[in-house]
């Protein structure tokens, strides 16, 4: 993985790596799309950001600073599983940034975590893909759990990988609408009605299923 740590990061940014990958996307032609947290997963014709890149190709991005563009820069923009790992109050420096790099009409995708997941995760009655879930979070995710037991999982998810805030739907809308956007609706993984936002989430690190149960996706466009 291409890090950043002590003197590469000061390197970088003296020789203006992330300036002239900035300047060569957004003076290209066409629709301008901005990926913010693309990890392992950059995605073609995208201008890719990452808070610790995994390619020279990748710019270095702190989602909760002003960000290096001027307003109405882009098309698109598209996250995915960043959020939660925001404090509620840096989350929302984030969705401000984003709405003011957005064309009036721009519309962005958000994908993290739904804390309706873990309550549903907790209910006696539980369904077969709940059931694999708790399972397979539990033995790899989960050493010191005595056994799949859903408790073990749930608090393991709360406070691993960075996690700081986990939303759910109410509160991402409320979030986005209070950040300057209206939001249209709520989508699986993978569909949307814009062919722009279809197919961008990386399904294919979890077990089938698992993603779309996990995650709560919504669409908004940037108020006029």
């Amino acid at each position: 993985m291409y890090e950043l740590p002590g003197w590469n990061r000061l390197r970088r940014g003296a020789q203006g790596a992330d300036r002239r990958i900035i300047r060569r996307y957004l003076g290209r032609g066409g629709t301008k799309r901005l990926q913010i947290g693309c990890g392992r997963n950059p995605r073609d014709g995208w201008l890719n950001a990452d808070a610790t890149p995994s390619s020279a190709d990748v710019l270095r991005l702190d989602a909760t600073r002003p960000y290096p563009f001027p307003d109405a820069s882009f098309d698109y923009i598209f996250s995915e599983h960043v959020l939660e790992h925001l404090t509620y109050a840096d989350g929302q420096k984030m969705l401000t940034e984003c709405a003011r790099v957005l064309e009036p009409g721009g519309a962005i995708r958000i994908s993290t975590p739904d804390l309706a997941f873990l309550v549903k995760l907790y209910a006696e009655e539980k369904t077969d893909v709940q059931r694999r879930y708790i399972t397979w979070a539990a033995e790899r995710f989960t050493p010191g759990a005595p056994a799949p037991i859903d408790t073990f999982v749930i608090n393991n998810y709360v406070r691993a990988w960075g996690h700081l805030f986990i939303y759910d739907e109410k509160v991402l809308r409320g979030a986005l609408e209070r950040c300057g956007f209206e939001v249209r609706r709520r989508f699986d993984v993978g569909e949307s009605d814009d062919p722009e936002l279809r197919g961008l989430e990386n399904a294919d690190r979890m077990p089938e299923g698992f993603l779309s149960m996990e995650s709560v996706i919504i669409e908004a466009v940037r108020r006029a």
